[in-house]
């Protein structure tokens, strides 16, 4: 039989021993998360447009078959239905065989990192003999982030918001409606703050200013719903899930920073069904697209909002009910007996 003095000890002990053990684990799983993604930085089925007549588009198509599994291609009558198609964010770019040869177009702005990919891989590869090739941006990226890394960079920011909402809501403990409005009212800010740093401020979104507060709101909406919905539901331990789950996998594998095109799968497309890979998406088309193809990474965010504001209002109800319960049978308790 132990003694009583050491039984106290043990407790503190396997704590001990269960964060030597879990520190690693988590190190292990934010490296993976983080550095898998960018060590495997390649294009995959990339969309990519080829433009002119089939005689003449034939040996471009022949040559950017030849990296297999890197482009997909897509057919166009002429430069203006190519262009359109950038426009449209249908394809990054687009091969035009014109009557001088080749011509390469762009959108530095859908991605700098796919378009410098297509000027150093694709255009040596449609022109024949190391011709020159001309090239042409369409849509280009603004002058004060030609690299895309504000917009990219903004990603992480929204995601903490999120999650710092989503976090205060559960420890406060505001409960159905007053959580969902403090929810709302916080992305609401967010997204007004947001627009005004990156589009009035910093002048690097150049699209309609209260189309991009709208996704910056919508995007920390998402977040913040999720892991305030979990929390109402599963505790604290649901919100931090939910919170790990947007920073180890989210943000990672956003594609933000190149494209969910140039991501090893299914990375790229786990990352656009999660908030910060669909807000992303979402504040490019609106900031440079005009809002083109913004329809199914708004749809992503909606239904993130919509389910995580369900649950807290969900949480509420259940809430309400058990504390109801719970003083009926204090009141059964202490009522005196007859």
């Amino acid at each position: 039989m132990s003694s009583p003095s050491t039984a106290p000890t043990r407790t503190p002990v396997r704590r001990l021993i269960t964060v030597v053990l879990l520190v690693p684990v988590l190190a292990a799983l934010a490296l993976w998360a983080f550095a898998w993604p960018a060590a495997r930085t390649a294009p995959r089925d990339v969309p990519l447009g080829v433009a002119g007549p089939a005689a003449a588009t034939a040996p471009i198509e022949k040559r950017l078959g030849e990296r297999e599994g890197a482009f997909e291609i897509h057919r166009y009558a002429d430069e203006a239905a190519a262009r359109e198609a950038i426009q449209d964010r249908t394809v990054y770019g687009a091969v035009v065989a014109t009557d001088r040869g080749p011509k390469l177009l762009t959108a530095s702005a859908a991605s700098p990192t796919v378009a410098q990919l297509l000027q150093r891989t694709v255009a040596p590869q449609a022109a024949s003999g190391g011709a020159q090739i001309d090239t042409a941006d369409v849509v280009t990226a603004p002058a004060n982030d030609p690299r895309g890394a504000a917009l990219s960079a903004s990603v992480l920011p929204l995601a903490l918001a999120g999650i710092a909402a989503g976090s205060m809501v559960t420890a406060l403990g505001p409960r159905g409606v007053r959580a969902a409005v403090a929810l709302l009212g916080a992305a609401a800010l967010v997204g007004v703050v947001a627009a005004a740093v990156a589009h009035s401020w910093l002048d690097v979104l150049t699209g309609d200013w209260w189309a991009e507060a709208a996704a910056f709101g919508l995007s920390t909406l998402a977040v913040g719903g999720a892991v305030a919905g979990l929390g109402a539901l599963a505790g604290t331990a649901g919100a931090g899930i939910m919170a790990a789950v947007v920073m180890l996998l989210g943000n990672p594998f956003s594609g933000a920073a190149s494209a969910p095109h140039m991501l090893p799968e299914p990375a790229g497309a786990i990352g656009q069904w999660l908030p910060p890979g669909a807000g992303a998406t979402l504040l490019r088309s609106v900031a440079y697209f005009d809002g083109a193809a913004a329809t199914g990474p708004a749809l992503t965010l909606a239904w993130w909002a919509a389910l995580g504001l369900g649950a807290v209002l969900l949480g509420g109800t259940l809430g309400a009910r058990a504390a109801n319960r719970a003083d009926t049978a204090d009141e059964k308790k202490l009522a005196p007996v007859t």
